[in-house]
């Protein structure tokens, strides 16, 4: 049976912006899927689709790609204690080369800095500049408006909880796939 759930409204449309693109319609088996869950997972896929897109714009009005922004929101909730690059390729899942790249592009801009690691004299710590920190804020300040504008001060705190099991559910799950596939020794 198929899905006659209605698309969503994009509510983070704005002008200017270029329309986003619309999902194809997915036939779902009515037994796979409950209602709500359906709906939940249109809904994720929606919000999905929008944060790239409101990354990718606000990213490259800056003269950023996503990659690079996601490193400088790593690097703003270090909360000033800086990171080592294999930290950052870790959570960014950059190899070391393309991490470097990264690091070296964004210190050429003045959004980041390497300073020595005080518990490792072999090491480096990446830290934001105040340039950096301004780029992670106009930036966040996007995403705080919106959900200003779509999230009751009431159900933040919920929302926000609900995100969290969300992601370490997802989390766990990639870890178990992952684990699978290195002992069928389809990874390294």
């Amino acid at each position: 049976m198929t899905d006659t759930t209605p698309a969503l409204p994009r509510p983070l449309d704005a002008p200017g912006l270029p329309p986003a693109p619309v999902s194809p319609t997915v036939t779902v088996p009515e037994t796979d899927l409950e209602g709500d869950v359906a709906k939940l997972l249109t809904a994720f896929r929606v919000l999905q689709m929008q944060h790239a897109r409101v990354l990718h714009h606000e990213s490259s009005a800056r003269g950023l790609n996503a990659t690079d922004t996601r490193f400088v929101f790593f690097l703003a909730a270090a909360d000033g204690e800086g990171v080592t690059p294999k930290q950052a390729g870790e959570y960014l899942e950059l190899s070391t080369g393309a991490m470097t790249s990264l690091i070296d592009r964004l210190e050429k801009r003045a959004h980041i800095e390497r300073r020595p690691n005080p518990d490792d004299r072999r090491s480096i710590l990446i830290h934001l500049t105040p340039s950096g920190s301004e780029v992670a804020r106009e930036i966040g300040a996007v995403y705080s408006s919106a959900f200003r504008d779509v999230i009751a001060p009431d159900d933040r705190s919920r929302l926000a909880d609900a995100f969290d099991r969300l992601g370490t559910a997802l989390e766990r799950r990639s870890r178990s796939v992952t684990a699978a596939a290195t002992l069928a020794g389809l990874q390294p």
